[in-house]
């Protein structure tokens, strides 16, 4: 059973029509409805419940955390974003969503400003540029998405380990839209499409990505604690194999 938590400022579908009437229920409870099953556990979590929903507690009993946020990235307290880098650090997968890549625990982790180019809605054709990713399991060499918020080149991000996904857009731009990273112990993937205003998460393999990624970035290892041990055998002791 892998335990996941679905964050999401929840700010937009409760104060604009248009993306209200695309995610009722909140892009929280979507994405909750399409990953439920028996071998994921899913809760949600939303940026306006104390400790914006993610206690020590949750984070603690959290396999992997989706982010998605947009409008609202200021009004995470640092010690929140603090407290999921921390837990990325220790092992605990992140999948961050779309304006994602301007979020605290992102920006942490990736210790760059993760700036972009952008403009409204185009068509976009996602490619599969890593066909033998885990994440990739189940896609086609392309599929399209209608409408989608143009991402750009150049996205100020380290070298992923992986560009898993590389999006055109109708205009001619390109991005780096599926990348993973691994941070300590634990993974990151970055996901770019997902705007609020399109029915992007009710695509079938958008939906495949997002489960492939939870399944790729849960836990394989978890720590406690950080920490640098000091070796206490001698160099001559090491070499004999002693401990």
């Amino acid at each position: 059973m892998i335990k996941v938590t679905v964050w999401n400022e929840y700010r937009h579908e409760k104060s604009d029509e248009g993306v209200k009437a695309v995610y009722p229920d909140g892009i929280h409870n979507c994405i909750k409805g399409f990953l439920e099953s028996d071998e994921i556990k899913v809760r949600t979590a939303t940026l306006d419940e104390p400790e914006c929903g993610l206690t020590e507690e949750v984070i603690k009993d959290t396999d992997v955390l989706i982010w998605w946020g947009h409008m609202a990235h200021h009004e995470v307290p640092d010690e929140i974003a603090v407290r999921v880098q921390q837990a990325v650090l220790k092992g605990m997968g992140l999948i961050v969503l779309h304006s994602g890549h301007h979020s605290k625990p992102f920006r942490l982790l990736m210790g760059t400003t993760c700036d972009l180019t952008w403009r409204d809605g185009d068509r976009e054709r996602v490619w599969c540029t890593n066909p033998t990713h885990p994440i990739a399991a189940g896609i086609p060499e392309s599929f399209e998405l209608e409408n989608e918020e143009m991402y750009g080149e150049h996205f100020s991000i380290p070298k992923p380990d992986d560009v898993v996904f590389t999006g055109w857009f109708a205009g001619g731009e390109v991005f780096r839209s599926g990348c993973t990273f691994i941070r300590d112990h634990g993974k990151v993937f970055y996901f770019q499409p997902g705007h609020e205003e399109y029915p992007t998460y009710k695509n079938e393999y958008v939906q495949r990505i997002i489960k492939n990624a939870v399944e790729w970035a849960k836990p394989t290892v978890r720590r406690d604690e950080l920490f640098c041990p000091n070796r206490t055998v001698s160099p001559e002791e090491a070499r004999k194999g002693g401990k």
